[in-house]
């Protein structure tokens, strides 16, 4: 079965179905199938984005982008200043 990735935008919108239904006393497991995902992946989404609206999702997401680029600038940065030290010590 192939996978779908959903934008943060389109989970919020199934999340909010997901609590319309969940109002009207159905259960888990008719939820996920009425929103067209899994149990496990409800209840991941609603760890993640619960409580969130669609304009703190956007900006959650991009802080997440934001945070990985600074990661691997880091990471460069890092792997720069122990290569220097490495010649300055004259051990190349």
């Amino acid at each position: 079965m192939a996978r779908k990735r959903y934008s943060a935008e389109q989970i919020i919108v199934k999340l909010r179905e997901a609590e319309v239904l969940e109002a009207k006393g159905k259960s888990l497991g008719e939820i996920a199938r009425s929103i067209g995902t899994a149990e496990q992946t409800l209840i991941r989404w609603r760890k993640e984005y619960g409580g969130l609206r669609l304009e703190q999702a956007k900006r959650f997401k991009e802080l997440e982008k934001e945070n990985i680029r600074l990661k691997r600038l880091v990471a460069d940065l890092s792997l720069d200043k122990a290569i220097l030290k490495d010649a300055a010590s004259g051990n190349l």
